[in-house]
């Protein structure tokens, strides 16, 4: 049974850092394009950025330049290092798995940015 793990959250004061972790089971996952997306309270979960099985990247453009997305596919998993976190990066953040139709998801980990 596919699973995806997320780690990492917690409460951060503004300009600091965090790195977020998936970890999958269950799955192939070096066959996954995976990504990290977020959601707001009362907000639409967004995209914030995906890696393909080859490893190219793309991100949204309020993260560029401060979130990088990564993937060991020796351990399975999947990072967003977080820079520069800004208040407006306060959401919860969900680990998505995909390949041909299929699709899984972590049950998120909490961000919240304030000093």
């Amino acid at each position: 049974q596919a699973q995806l793990v997320e780690s990492g959250g917690g409460l951060v004061q503004p300009g600091g850092s965090l790195r977020l972790s998936c970890a999958a089971s269950g799955i192939v996952s070096t066959l996954y394009a995976m990504a990290w997306y977020r959601q707001a309270p009362g907000r639409q979960r967004e995209l914030v950025a995906t890696i393909s099985n080859s490893r190219s990247t793309n991100y949204a453009d309020s993260v560029k330049g401060r979130f990088t997305i990564s993937r060991d596919n020796a351990k399975n998993t999947v990072y967003l290092q977080m820079n520069e976190l800004k208040p407006e990066d306060t959401a919860v953040y969900y680990c998505n798995a995909a390949w041909i139709g299929l699709q899984y998801w972590g049950q998120g980990t909490q961000v919240t940015v304030s000093s």
